[in-house]
C-alpha cells in the first residue's frame, strides 16, 4: 500500500511540510537565542552623567551599574537615612542626599553605610551642616527603587527603599525641576560613614521562553504531519482489506447457496414414473 504512487507523493508532500514546520520551530529557537543575547558594556568606564542618560524619564537598561560622573552640589539638610541596606554582609544604614548637577537637574546620591541608626544620624547631621559648593561627583548609577510600604511592626517613617518619588515629597524647595529617576552610589565616603559596596553588575543572559515554547510547538506539528500520512494509509489498508473480505464472504455465500439446490431436487421429483405395463 505505501508502495503506490499516491501514498509515496502524499508522503513527499507530508515530508515537506514537516520540514517547512521544522524550520519554523529552528527560527524560533534562534529568536530565544538571540533575543537572550548580552549586549556587551564598559559598566567600569567613568562616563558623564549628561552622556549616559537623561532627567525625567526612565532611564534606559544600558544605563544600569554605569560608572558615571557630573558636578555640582548637594543641598543641606535633604539627608534621608535608608535602613535594611546590606554592606559587607552587615545591614545597616544608608546616608542618602540631594545632589544638584551645574545643569540644574536634581538627583539622589548615597553617600555612605553605618551599621547603627545613630551613627548615620549624626553623620546626616554633620552633612547638612556643610556649606553647598560646587564639586566633583564619581559613582554607580542604578535605577530608582520602587516605593516600598513598611512592615506592620516597623516605624512607617523609616525609609527602606531609595525611591526618587519618594524623596522628592520630602527635599525642601523642590518643585518641578528636572530630576534623575535613579541615584548615585557615590564612590567615596564622607568622615562618619563607610564606602558603599557597588560590584560591577553581573550580567544574566536571559532566554526568551515564549519562543522556545513555539519552537517546540512547530516539532509537535512536524511529526504530527507525517504521523497523519500514516494514518491516512493506515485507513485506505484497512478499508481495502475490509472490502475484500466481505467480497470474499459474499462469494463464498453464492456458491453455497441452497436454494439452487432445492431447485435441482425439484427437476427431478416432478419426472412421471414409469409403470410397469
Amino acid at each position: 500500500m505505501m508502495l503506490q504512487p499516491r501514498w509515496i507523493a502524499a508522503l513527499l508532500l507530508a515530508l515537506a511540510i514537516a520540514a517547512g514546520f521544522a524550520a519554523l520551530g529552528q527560527w524560533q529557537l534562534a529568536r530565544a537565542i538571540s533575543t537572550g543575547e548580552v549586549v556587551e558594556r564598559s559598566t567600569e568606564v567613568v562616563q558623564p552623567l549628561t552622556d549616559t542618560l537623561a532627567p525625567d524619564g526612565p532611564p534606559e537598561q544600558i544605563a544600569e551599574g554605569q560608572m558615571v560622573e557630573t558636578a555640582g552640589s548637594f543641598v543641606p539638610g535633604d539627608e534621608q537615612l535608608i535602613a535594611e541596606r546590606q554592606n559587607g554582609g552587615e545591614t545597616g544604614y544608608w546616608v542618602v542626599s540631594h545632589f544638584v548637577t551645574v545643569e540644574g537637574a536634581s538627583i539622589a546620591v548615597a553617600r555612605g553605610w553605618a551599621a547603627d541608626a545613630d551613627e548615620a544620624a549624626a553623620a546626616a547631621d554633620r552633612l547638612a551642616a556643610e556649606p553647598s559648593t560646587e564639586q566633583p561627583l564619581t559613582g554607580r548609577f542604578l535605577s530608582s527603587d520602587a516605593p516600598a510600604l513598611p512592615d506592620e511592626d516597623a516605624d512607617p517613617h523609616t525609609m527602606t527603599a531609595v525611591s526618587t518619588a519618594a524623596l522628592i515629597n520630602l527635599w525642601e524647595n523642590w518643585s518641578d525641576q528636572s530630576v534623575y529617576q535613579g541615584y548615585i552610589i557615590d564612590a567615596a565616603a564622607p568622615d562618619g560613614l563607610a564606602v558603599i559596596d557597588s560590584p560591577e553588575p553581573v550580567v544574566e543572559v536571559p532566554l526568551n521562553w515564549l519562543n522556545i515554547f513555539y519552537a517546540l510547538e512547530w516539532v509537535v506539528f512536524a511529526g504530527f504531519a507525517v504521523f497523519l500520512w500514516y494514518r491516512l494509509v493506515r485507513d485506505a489498508w484497512e478499508r481495502e482489506t475490509e472490502e475484500a473480505a466481505i467480497a470474499a464472504d459474499t462469494a463464498d455465500g453464492a456458491s453455497t447457496d441452497p436454494t439452487d439446490d432445492a431447485a435441482g431436487a425439484g427437476v427431478g421429483t416432478d419426472r412421471p414414473h414409469a409403470t410397469a405395463p
